[in-house]
């Protein structure tokens, strides 16, 4: 049976995520969390669960304190669900132990997905987070740009996040492996994984994807329709 632990402050949200799980076979619940990290960190070791649902936010927690849960509890994963943050913040959670990510804005179906990749050991985030991880420095996200965005998660590593980048920084598979210390041949791999997972054929249609979708920004207008 795998033990899951609720971390929510949201009344709405909590009862959702308590509701879910309570519908998942083989997943029993732990006494919810609604208050701080204290409370949070005493239910954690009283119920030792396999998984934390957690919006550290709502309970008065930073990203520090996920990485100190983290490295106390090695074992348990973590499904971060949270309201859409500032990409700093999204860097260091993810950077703090959280395993996966997901916005309050993810459907059920979503949510599941995540779950069950996230119990596995397997990174799954967001698919709007995924696209402001993977901007460079120069893209600029606008308020209309985040909107537009789909929310679809998919499963996705830390190396893919870091070959996205250089791909939206225009590097070379060569520039990429060096700067990642992997070889052309793995990087191209990737590369390929990520094409499929974006739906284009080549590079060049990673490129347009990103400027059609306003990741890059640009002096002229590529698409007019």
């Amino acid at each position: 049976m795998i033990r899951v632990l609720v971390g929510d402050k949201n009344f709405l949200s909590r009862v959702g995520l308590e509701l879910l799980v309570g519908e998942l076979r083989g997943f029993s619940l732990a006494p919810t969390v609604c208050g701080d990290g204290d409370d949070l960190n005493n239910q954690i070791a009283l119920s030792k669960p396999d998984l934390l649902i957690l919006d550290y936010m709502s309970l008065g927690m930073n990203e520090q304190d996920v990485k100190a849960i983290s490295l106390r509890y090695k074992k348990m994963r973590i499904l971060a669900i949270t309201a859409l943050v500032q990409r700093p913040r999204l860097d260091k959670v993810l950077e703090c132990g959280a395993t996966s990510y997901l916005l309050k804005e993810c459907d059920k179906s979503e949510i599941l997905e995540a779950i069950n990749s996230t119990i596995k050991g397997e990174k799954f985030i967001c698919g709007k987070i995924v696209s402001i991880l993977s901007a460079a420095s120069e893209i600029k996200p606008t308020n209309a740009f985040i909107k537009s965005l789909g929310c679809d998660g998919f499963p996705v590593t830390d190396r893919e996040i870091d070959i996205i980048r250089g791909i939206a920084e225009g590097l070379s598979n060569k520039m990429i492996a060096d700067k990642l210390q992997l070889s052309t041949h793995t990087v191209n791999t990737h590369r390929k994984n990520i094409m499929a997972k974006l739906g284009v054929n080549n590079t060049a249609g990673v490129v347009m994807f990103a400027v059609k979708n306003g990741l890059l920004e640009t002096t002229f207008e590529l698409f007019n329709s």
